[in-house]
């Protein structure tokens, strides 16, 4: 173990791993943000459990070979339920991965600090330490995709209730007994404003749409006007704003993250919504809050990643 003074501490590294269902994403960033390098490794050949890990390990090594300097820890940001450094349920097509210690097995086979959180959560708190909401304190954020993630940020933390056990603004309940959510439940956000959501209704207003249309066509029909989809993104805009203008009466956030492939659609997206959930939300709650797009794009996981080893270990022993 090597331990850092204090004057180096700003010249501290952490290592960010961001897994997929396919493909994992690792490099090394210093703790203003600058990533140093990375790569992705591909999970398609690996048959179990064991295989991904040691990919994992593999990754850790190469970075460290790499970069030949101490690092803080290892942050990791992976999908499904994570309490205390388990995966208690992996939300990706990966063998195993269930009630799994994987932050105490990569720490005996690495010898460094691991941390490990939900991959949505760490996309916002990238937001919120080096992104859209650098400036703030309190943030919310969601990711706007096949479904909602989300996350929420409180004193420049991650707040996701007792055990890492909410947090799930995506299945927040705008529309009692509503379409039948993925989660068992019914009348969820996502069922309403996720860009499933998005094409599913273009397509019952539109039967002449074709089958394998996508959210980037749809705005694109939306902005030259084409009458279904603005009927659509009309459709889009009032249920994701409700979604936020609850999120704004409970957290008064000063910055909501908008996340996704949508939200970098233009700047009319965001102001479409900050109309609604102004008019809408207590007006107290919003005077601080402004509705912003995300910034770091696909950086934000790997980055979130490393902002969570800062934050739990910088200061701490430091392993070479």
């Amino acid at each position: 173990m090597n331990t850092l003074k204090p004057a180096q501490i700003s010249k501290s590294y952490a290592i960010g791993i961001d897994i997929g269902g396919t493909s994992l994403k690792c490099g090394v960033v210093n703790e203003q943000g600058e990533i140093l390098f990375s790569f992705i490794v591909s999970l398609k050949e690996a048959k179990t459990e064991a295989e991904i890990i040691t990919l994992m390990v593999n990754a850790i090594t190469q970075c460290t070979d790499q970069l030949k300097e101490p690092i803080v820890g290892i942050g990791i940001g992976f999908p499904g339920l994570i309490e205390d450094d388990v995966i208690i349920g992996g939300g990706v097509n990966l063998p195993g991965f269930e009630q799994l210690p994987l932050g105490k097995i990569l720490n005996e086979l690495t010898g460094h600090n691991i941390v490990i959180d939900n991959d949505a959560n760490l996309m916002g708190l990238a937001e919120l330490i080096y992104g859209a909401a650098k400036d703030s304190t309190d943030a919310v954020f969601l990711t706007i995709g096949t479904g909602i993630g989300g996350a929420i940020m409180i004193n420049k933390g991650l707040y996701s209730g007792f055990k890492n056990r909410g947090g799930e603004l995506g299945h927040t309940v705008i529309q009692q007994n509503g379409i039948l959510c993925n989660c068992g439940g019914r009348g969820c956000l996502e069922t309403y404003a996720s860009v499933t959501a998005l094409i599913n209704y273009y397509k019952a207003i539109n039967p002449a749409a074709e089958e394998n249309i996508d959210g980037k066509t749809i705005i694109e029909k939306y902005l030259s006007g084409e009458d279904h989809a603005v009927k659509t993104m009309q459709h889009h805009f009032d249920y994701l704003a409700a979604g936020i203008v609850n999120f704004v009466n409970i957290f008064s956030p000063q910055k909501v993250i908008i996340g996704g492939g949508i939200s970098e659609a233009g700047p009319f997206y965001t102001d479409e919504l900050t109309k609604r959930v102004k008019t809408f939300a207590i007006p107290v709650a919003f005077a601080h809050t402004k509705i912003v797009a995300a910034d770091l794009g696909n950086k934000a996981g790997l980055l979130g990643a490393c902002a969570n080893a800062f934050q739990k270990f910088k200061k701490t022993e430091y392993a070479l």
